[in-house]
């Protein structure tokens, strides 16, 4: 009875698209064979996979937001039930994607993937477009793997299971089953060869132009540098960021990065002068209410009567930013009703497409220096890290830094260089993670042991109930 259940269940996900790893795309009776009878039909279903990320469960909002308010960098000054048990690492309160789009996203990845060589169409542009999906693909797996897993080589008691691995599309019950979930090994080995693909097929775009708003050449290298350095593949990482950074025609001097001049204006320019990758948003792919309610800029900022402004900079933060750093900019003092004291509204998140609206920096070129910074510490090249945290400082308004800083000190400041040039961009809780260190905290909360079962996010009830062969993280049984 049991598996007539379960059957019965499996069938409804596969008609209805429901949430699981099973989702199914395109819907009900129509196959690949149908909807797309050529290349500029995959086309339009990797347009359609970009949207995913520009969702409130992803970047759009929580991506942006919870790995900053999980660990020391923003606060909350407003109680709307929002972010209130990540701010306190609560059992449970974590990201949670699994049952958002990330499913459904990389399935249509596998459905270009599997099919487009087979379609009629442009050479040229079926290249492209598969590049696209096996960009769009990694960039979903390494996302749903730092939520659900721990990097490889950073495992806690032996705990090695990341998600599950689809590569081929799922269609109906032809080619539906149930899997255990891989091994973070498996998964971030799948991400590189995507990644490594997606460079071999994808065209060059310039800095700052309207072509990051697709994946280039350029992004799947910055994103595959990033990859390599939660890998802890260091060397891999260094040479990967310095080809991402011949790509874009940035220099070892920081020619290309932004200035004090124009690095607030920037995050209202679109698209960004420092953005590798950005997910372009228009008026027609969200409403007014949406804006209202789930936007950056209505959670972080207060420059429309109806917005939210629940979070802050948190004083830590605050107070570690040296004088004359442009990025003190990125913070202007204001006051919240109910919130006793100067508060501090974000000034990257403006809305300055109107309503809230604006577009999501994914990957900027201060990374690569940063990226590069902690490989070149990482395999004793302190000079080399030296000299890319400088490239950064110059262009932020500062000192270079002392000549003989080395050591835990230098690694330090590259660490407190990226929370202070990445907050509300979704890197802080992932950078101390990544590096098998526990997450600090501001204020009255307490810091979390990497040790803790709360670094990793838990897997739905409801998948555990319909997959039997799926195991739940440790500590949430």
């Amino acid at each position: 009875m049991k598996n007539i259940i379960r059957t019965f269940i499996l069938g409804s996900a596969l008609i209805a698209g429901s949430c699981t790893d099973l989702d199914v795309t395109p819907r009900q009776s129509l196959t690949p064979e149908i909807t797309f009878a050529n290349a500029t039909g995959y086309q339009s279903l990797v347009f359609s996979t970009y949207g995913n990320a520009r969702g409130f469960n992803s970047y759009g909002q929580q991506f942006m937001i919870a790995p900053d308010v999980m660990a020391d960098n923003l606060r909350i000054i407003a109680n709307t039930g929002r972010y209130i048990g990540q701010e306190a690492n609560a059992d449970r309160a974590h990201i949670g994607v699994w049952n958002t789009g990330y499913w459904s996203a990389i399935n249509n990845t596998n459905i270009v993937i599997s099919g487009i060589d087979g379609s009629e169409g442009d050479a040229a542009l079926k290249t492209r477009v598969k590049a696209e999906a096996h960009f769009l693909r990694a960039l979903h797996y390494f996302d749903l793997a730092r939520i659900y897993g721990y990097e490889p080589g950073k495992e806690v008691g032996g705990f090695n299971k990341a998600v599950i691995i689809r590569t081929e599309p799922t269609l109906g019950f032809s080619n539906a089953d149930f899997r255990a979930r891989a091994t973070n090994r498996e998964v971030y080995d799948l991400i590189i060869s995507d990644l490594q693909a997606a460079i071999a097929g994808l065209p060059d775009a310039a800095l700052g132009s309207v072509g990051v708003y697709r994946a280039s050449k350029g992004s799947a290298q910055a994103l595959l540098a990033r990859v390599y350095l939660y890998d802890s593949k260091f060397a891999e990482a260094e040479a990967m960021a310095t080809q991402a950074m011949a790509s874009f025609g940035l220099t070892d001097e920081g020619t290309g990065l932004l200035t004090p001049e124009n690095y607030v204006s920037a995050f209202s320019t679109f698209p960004n002068p420092e953005s590798l990758f950005e997910i372009e948003i228009r008026s027609n792919d969200w409403s007014g209410v949406d804006g209202v309610n789930n936007s950056v800029c209505s959670l972080t900022a207060n420059v429309f009567p109806s917005a939210q402004f629940i979070l802050t900079v948190t004083d830590e933060l605050y107070d570690s930013y040296e004088d004359g750093d442009v990025r003190k900019d990125a913070w202007t003092a204001t006051t919240r009703t109910g919130s006793s004291g100067t508060v501090y509204r974000s000034n990257k998140w403006l809305g300055a497409k109107g309503d809230f609206l604006q577009n999501l920096p994914i990957i900027r070129a201060s990374e690569l220096y940063l990226i590069r910074a902690e490989a070149r510490f990482r395999t004793g090249n302190a000079a080399g890290a030296r000299a890319d945290v400088n490239a950064l400082r110059t262009n932020r308004g500062l000192d270079a830094v002392a000549a003989d800083l080395a050591g835990d000190a230098l690694f330090a400041e590259i660490m407190n260089e990226r929370r202070k040039e990445f907050v509300l961009e979704g890197h802080r809780w992932f950078d101390l993670k990544r590096n098998g260190m526990d997450i600090t905290k501001a204020g009255r909360f307490e810091a979390v042991p990497y040790s803790d079962y709360r670094l990793l996010a838990p897997l739905p009830t409801g998948e555990l109930q319909l997959n039997e062969l799926l195991e739940q993280n440790p500590g949430y049984n």
